[in-house]
Formats: C-alpha cells, sequence, structure tokens
C-alpha cells in the first residue's frame, strides 16, 4: 500500500495534470481539518469554508509549483491554509477594528434572529471537537500549533519566542497537524 504523503504527492501531480478527481480526492482528505482551523481563528462558519475553497482554488492554480524535495504535501497545504487564515483575520480586523476574535467573545453574543439553530449546533460541535483535539496533543505540539495559527506567528517567530531551534518548530507543527487531522477523520467515521 503507498504511504499517504507519497499518495499526496501522486495526488498532486494529477492536479498539475488537470485531474480533477484528484484535487476532489485531496479535498476530502484535508478539508475538515482546515475547516476546523481556520473556525478556531475566524470563529465564522462562513468564512472557514471561504478558506477551505481558497485553499483549494490555490492548489489547483499552482499544483505544478509544488517540489517534493522541498517538502511533504501536508505541509505545503497548511502552509497554504495558514496564509490564507491570516489574510482572512487581517481582512477582518481591518473592517471592524474594535471586535476582537475569541472563542469567549463568540461565546456570549446573542444569537441573531435569523440564525439557523441547527448551523449554531454544528459550529457549537465542531469548536468543542477542535478543542478536545487540540487539548490531546502533547502541550509542545499544542503550543506551536496555538502559536501559528491562533496568533499569527511564524515559525521564525515561534523559535524565537519559545528558544526552541527553527526545524523543532517545524517538525513540532507537522506532527501536531498530522495528529489533529487524524483525530478529526477518525471522529467523522463514527
Amino acid at each position: 500500500m503507498e504511504s499517504l504523503p507519497a499518495a499526496d504527492a501522486l495526488l498532486l501531480t494529477k492536479i498539475a495534470q488537470g485531474d480533477q478527481s484528484a484535487l476532489s480526492a485531496l479535498y476530502d482528505r484535508y478539508a475538515k481539518i482546515i475547516q476546523a482551523i481556520a473556525f478556531k481563528s475566524l470563529q465564522s462558519r462562513e468564512e472557514s469554508e471561504e478558506v477551505v475553497l481558497d485553499v483549494f482554488a490555490q492548489v489547483w492554480r499552482i499544483a505544478e509549483r509544488y517540489d517534493v524535495q522541498k517538502g511533504r504535501v501536508d505541509t505545503w497545504i497548511f502552509t497554504l491554509a495558514r496564509s490564507r487564515i491570516l489574510d482572512r483575520l487581517r481582512k477582518l480586523q481591518r473592517s471592524s477594528p474594535s471586535t476582537t476574535f475569541s472563542m469567549d467573545a463568540i461565546e456570549i453574543q446573542p444569537p441573531a434572529d435569523n440564525v439557523d439553530l441547527f448551523e449554531e449546533a454544528w459550529i457549537c460541535e465542531r469548536r468543542d471537537r477542535v478543542m478536545t483535539a487540540m487539548n490531546q496533543l502533547p502541550p509542545e505540539q499544542r503550543i506551536v500549533i496555538e502559536l501559528a495559527y491562533y496568533q499569527g506567528f511564524t515559525q521564525s517567530q515561534i523559535a524565537a519566542q519559545t528558544n526552541i531551534s527553527l526545524g523543532t518548530v517545524k517538525t513540532r507543527i507537522r506532527l501536531g497537524l498530522n495528529k489533529l487531522k487524524s483525530m478529526l477523520n477518525s471522529e467523522e467515521n463514527f
């Protein structure tokens, strides 16, 4: 059986050749974790879905630029996702600078009249699942992921902030994201 990194690289090769079914397979593999990570930062299902769409539109456009020698496909995709999340956070902060995006703020706001209660329940469940999965990560992985995805730090900034080597930061982020993906995907299968 083909390893996941090799299978992902093959999918990207096919995407670069215009294979839409390969894009669909890659989407199925990574969309849920990207949306969950985006939601934790953006606090909006719509914005999170937009991030997922932006990431896979970008994958479609630039798949031929992926270089297997420079890193794994999942790391490349999560880097694209992080960039799209940060772009959206900056856009949201520019459009409403007094708003802070945090889990606590979203939980105490009363629901609007036009809110779909089923959608709200889905969002709360998704957020709880991501938070539970994050809490199951080893602390050293959880901290670097939180600094990268929720605080917007670059990997170099995390290395400087935590006094950890850049290579270790990259490894911890990759391992943590893989564990999150695995935990969230296994929950989906139940």
